[in-house]
């Protein structure tokens, strides 16, 4: 694409190149009127109190691109669009402080855990300078398994996927990156020694 056709770019055209996870400018308006539409719900959402899980549910059915049964998230949640391109199995957990930036699709399986702090973002910049210059943008979808462990503080990068039964995260055993080798595991709850 050249520069001066970028520059020219109309809504439709951005909204279709986002969808495409081609680049786009998302500081289009009609772009922001649409997000700043879902961050109203995720706004909702943080505030409500511990004991109106109902009200909880609710909010992440009508936010989220497909939430299924028995999902809860601890809030805050950080989301780009507020969960709206985000596909959530059945019995998903996520702890305090995930972060979604669901710009691009995210995909998470059942049975999935994610822990605290940790981010899943779709969203990338280009290298070109010119084009960073233009704020362009780009999505790549993240796809993460059925029966997944996040551990704490991990950050899923755009076009990842994390295939079934993966544990992700540091090794408090051993301090590196999981998974380890079970020679390094030291006995304790959870870990079956061979």
């Amino acid at each position: 694409m050249e520069f001066a056709e970028t520059l020219q770019m109309d809504s439709e055209e951005s909204i279709k190149r986002m969808e495409e996870g081609r680049l786009y400018l998302p500081s289009d308006k009609e772009i922001m009127e649409k997000q700043f539409d879902c961050l109203e719900k995720l706004y909702d959402y943080n505030q409500t109190r511990p004991h109106d899980q109902k009200r909880r549910e609710e909010l992440l059915k009508d936010m989220f691109a497909e939430l299924g049964e028995g999902c809860y998230i601890e809030p805050p949640l950080r989301s780009n669009w507020g969960g709206y391109h985000t596909h959530f199995g059945d019995h998903v957990y996520a702890n305090f402080n995930l972060t979604l930036v669901d710009d691009g699709h995210i995909y998470v399986g059942s049975k999935t855990m994610i822990g605290p702090n940790v981010t899943i973002a779709t969203a990338g910049h280009p290298i070109e300078p010119n084009l960073r210059y233009l704020e362009m943008q780009y999505n790549m979808d993240v796809h993460i398994g059925t029966n997944v462990w996040i551990g704490a503080g991990c950050v899923i990068l755009p076009g990842v996927t994390i295939g079934d039964n993966t544990v992700i995260g540091q090794c408090g055993s051993c301090r590196k990156s999981l998974p380890c080798a079970p020679r390094n595991r030291k006995p304790g709850p959870g870990i079956l020694l061979p």
